[in-house]
């Protein structure tokens, strides 16, 4: 087998990590959400045709509901200013 395997659970960049709760203070902040609401980055791979190879998916939960940003592009390249862009 000489395909390269991405495991989706395995050990992820420490710069990822970082990425990711910088991405969550910007969207806090953008959207002046309070305490309570649960905010979720995730970073997604795709192998299909005509699929970004990465994308950021924001999830927003807040009184019983949930909003979703799709951004086409790895997280490591989100900038507050393509985020402000997308909401």
């Amino acid at each position: 087998m000489n395909s390269p395997f991405n495991n989706p659970l395995g050990r992820r960049s420490p710069n990822l990590v970082a990425k990711a709760g910088e991405i969550k203070a910007w969207i806090r902040e953008l959207l002046a959400l309070p305490e309570d609401a649960v905010v979720s980055v995730n970073e997604l791979s795709c192998s299909l045709p005509d699929c970004p190879p990465k994308e950021t998916v924001v999830l927003v939960m807040h009184d019983g509901e949930t909003s979703q940003v799709s951004l086409h592009m790895a997280m490591e390249d989100v900038t507050r200013a393509t985020l402000a862009g997308a909401l």
